[in-house]
């Protein structure tokens, strides 16, 4: 075994579950008051040197498939709408009248592709506008402590604020408080605007993503970060820079990802348990453990967003439209499925299987946080710890940014992540196969959660094998053979 291999005596992880690990912050330039400050002594191109980061030279697969994300995730999304709000969630009916249409044209296609699109609303734009605004001012204003996220592949180590479990529960005691305690607004305003928030979110996600496209080109915030391709399609799908912000700390995707998506997922499903409650006179178990499963997962984000900043989100993901219109469409109204097929489709679950599926949850969560735990202990003690009672297993690596730096980082091998390299995955999978269950077994809808993450984890494991190959070289090759599984032993 490689002298690299340590054995020593381990915590610290990502939700989206990166395996890399950054060596202590020693020698970084600091401010007055003693902080890291965002630098880097890179004077090469963005362009120069073999790095981290996301393909610079792409292929007619690599364009066609982000061409066609942009071209159809959009109307996917609106389809599902149009399946739940006029078709009781029954993911097949909306294509009755395409079907009993004498020929298929493309004047009935159009036809038939409009006659889903909700209608814009005055109020879904004023809705949507108030909710940016509320949060970003949220997101600049409340106090917080400083977190400061990887290295990135031009030598900057940034600041962050890390304030969004204040913004949660700033906004929910707000949201409940003036609805239901002071009958300011209906408590289902999210819910009887469904249609007119999807509109609305949907141009914001455009908006943004050709933004930030522009702003990449003429003002980037860190130019040394950026990544061009050949491609304009590519650039604009995957991103150019790589932490986009508005003067020093207002990070784009930090804001995008964890407060008008994820702080709305809780609010979301409360609205939608409200309409529930006001069209059978009671909540059901089911929409009361989807509420706990969910509140669960973003409670947990929020009280550890300081380690997002170390996830493949930040650390490798670049912002273009797979951020920008991801956060802003894809998370609130993909991942809150269950709680519209509730509202329309009450389940009473049975006590045994409402057990198995708290079960499952709460098995899931144990195994996503204990997993990143592990990681997390690992980067605070430079790998001095304990994992399972016996000293951690790492390999220290090296790699070089593009300012042609020397740096250092830990592989661990040992505990959950010596039974595979994205052990954690399976915990993910576990609560997001509970919060489907939640819905019962008799439609689809509710299950395109878990068939999404399924696909969208499995893209991450090759994406994350791809970029630590390219940053670690030998030293991955190393890992790979010590911890062979991907995600299940003997299976993959």
């Amino acid at each position: 075994m490689s002298k690299q291999l340590k054995q020593r005596n381990t915590q610290r992880g990502s939700p989206e579950h990166e395996q890399e690990q950054d060596a202590p912050l020693l020698n970084l330039p600091r401010d007055a008051q003693g902080e890291v400050i965002a630098t880097s002594n890179s004077k090469t191109d963005h362009q120069a040197g073999k790095t981290w980061g996301r393909a610079r030279d792409v292929s007619i697969v690599d364009i066609a498939i982000p061409a066609v994300i942009m071209a159809t995730c959009p109307f996917l999304v609106i389809y599902f709408w149009h399946a739940c709000d006029a078709f009781q969630c029954d993911l097949a009916a909306p294509l009755a009248p395409l079907l009993a249409a004498d020929s298929l044209t493309p004047r009935t296609i159009a036809k038939w592709i409009i006659g889903c699109f909700p209608t814009a609303t005055k109020e879904g734009v004023i809705l949507f506008t108030g909710w940016l605004l509320f949060q970003a001012a949220l997101y600049a204003f409340l106090p917080g402590p400083v977190g400061y996220g990887q290295m990135t592949p031009a030598g900057f180590v940034l600041p962050y604020i890390v304030n969004g479990m204040s913004a949660w529960v700033v906004t929910h005691i707000l949201y409940f408080g003036a609805s239901l305690g002071f009958d300011i607004f209906p408590a289902t305003i999210v819910h009887d605007n469904w249609g007119g928030l999807l509109i609305a979110a949907n141009v914001y996600g455009y908006f943004l993503s050709v933004f930030a496209f522009v702003k990449a080109h003429f003002f980037p915030s860190h130019p040394a970060d950026r990544k061009f391709s050949s491609s304009i399609i590519y650039d604009l799908f995957w991103g150019i820079e790589f932490n986009p912000r508005i003067g020093k700390l207002f990070d784009f995707k930090l804001f995008h990802n964890g407060r008008p998506g994820i702080v709305a997922w809780t609010l979301i499903n409360g609205s939608f348990a409200v309409a529930q409650y006001q069209k059978i006179g009671y909540v059901t178990n089911s929409m009361w453990l989807l509420m706990v499963l969910h509140a669960m997962y973003v409670v947990d984000f929020f009280w550890n967003e300081d380690w997002y900043l170390r996830t493949i989100d930040i650390c490798h993901d670049h912002f273009g439209f797979y951020l920008g219109w991801g956060d802003s469409v894809w998370l609130p109204f993909m991942y809150t499925l269950q709680s519209h097929y509730l509202v329309r489709n009450p389940v009473d679950l049975s006590t045994p299987y409402f057990l198995f599926v708290t079960g499952l949850g709460f098995f899931g969560y144990y195994i996503f946080r204990s997993v990143n735990n592990q990681k997390n202990l690992v980067r605070k003690t430079d790998g001095n710890c304990l994992i399972w009672g016996k000293p951690a297993k790492y390999i220290r690596t090296e790699f070089i940014t593009s300012d042609g730096k020397k740096h250092t980082s830990l592989l661990l091998a040992s505990g959950f992540w010596g039974v595979s390299r994205h052990f954690n995955y399976v915990g993910d999978l576990c609560i997001s196969l509970a919060m489907c269950m939640t819905c019962g077994v008799t439609h689809l809808l509710p299950y395109f959660y878990i068939i999404y993450m399924f696909i969208l984890l499995m893209g991450r494991i090759q994406r994350d094998d791809a970029r630590c190959r390219g940053k670690y070289g030998k030293y991955w090759e190393e890992y790979g053979k010590l911890v062979p599984y991907k995600l299940l032993p003997y299976i993959y």
